[in-house]
């Protein structure tokens, strides 16, 4: 049997779906955007297929896990943290449904097969590529938060090959962005429906931008109420203590 922890790994609690992942402080660990990415994607309820991509440690996979019981493929292009994902997925008895793939993001729809799903959820990298120097600090989490290995644009387009007719395409990224991912969307038949800025607190501005587009959608864009992460007095918002703790916190 598979050792379940790998070196400085730790098995960390995901409160209101009462599951458990694998998470490493060295190399990966997942961040609220999963969290809020997970929760805001459109998803079939009873059965379907998903694509995640940019799955990292597959935080995104084991929420979507607990919205639907569609089947769920989760594309990591970085071996480490899709071994991390297959482990999480096996300790919570997902195997079935939940599918690690570690792959290139590039050109997936011409291995996992085009226009055949019903949603794509996305958590790209951010940032422009990094010198080298800086990138060879922290390697695994350089490919995952810099444009390293993939683009925004590369990504859109991954997403909208991967989309059937219809489907729906979630990402996460930053409000800085807004245009470039508006433009990579039309651009590859997404059309933005759905916009939701997500602010710090009251006060400051959005540092965080959830946006799902359909494929050859017709144009008619909501932008939902803002999302507040902290209220006045530095704790989580009721909404955000929901979408992480449940119910019962």
């Amino acid at each position: 049997m598979e050792k379940l922890l790998k070196d400085d790994e730790r098995l960390d609690y995901l409160l209101a779906e009462n599951l458990r992942i694998i998470q490493s402080p060295s190399v990966f660990s997942f961040s609220l955007d999963a969290v809020l990415l997970a929760k805001f994607a459109s998803v079939p309820i009873r059965s379907g297929k998903i694509v995640d991509l940019c799955a990292g440690n597959g935080a995104i996979p084991l929420f979507l896990s607990a919205r639907t019981n569609a089947d769920i493929i989760a594309v990591e292009l970085q071996e480490r943290l899709a071994d991390m994902a297959r482990r999480s997925v096996g300790y919570n008895g997902l195997d079935e449904r939940i599918t690690i793939v570690k792959d290139d993001v590039i050109g997936i729809a011409g291995k996992l097969g085009y226009e055949k799903y019903d949603t794509v959820t996305c958590n790209p990298p951010y940032f422009p590529a990094i010198e080298a120097s800086e990138k060879n600090l922290k390697e695994h989490v350089a490919i995952a938060r810099h444009e390293i290995r993939l683009t925004l644009e590369q990504a859109v387009q991954s997403a909208s090959e991967l989309l059937k007719q219809g489907g729906k395409a979630a990402f996460v990224h930053r409000p800085g962005r807004l245009l470039d991912i508006v433009t990579a969307m039309r651009a590859n038949r997404l059309e933005p429906k759905r916009i939701r800025f997500v602010y710090p607190k009251e006060g400051k501005e959005a540092n965080t931008l959830l946006i799902e587009g359909i494929k050859d959608g017709k144009p008619d864009l909501k932008i939902l109420p803002p999302l507040y992460v902290y209220g006045q007095d530095g704790e989580y918002t009721e909404e955000v203590r929901l979408l992480l703790y449940g119910q019962d916190e």
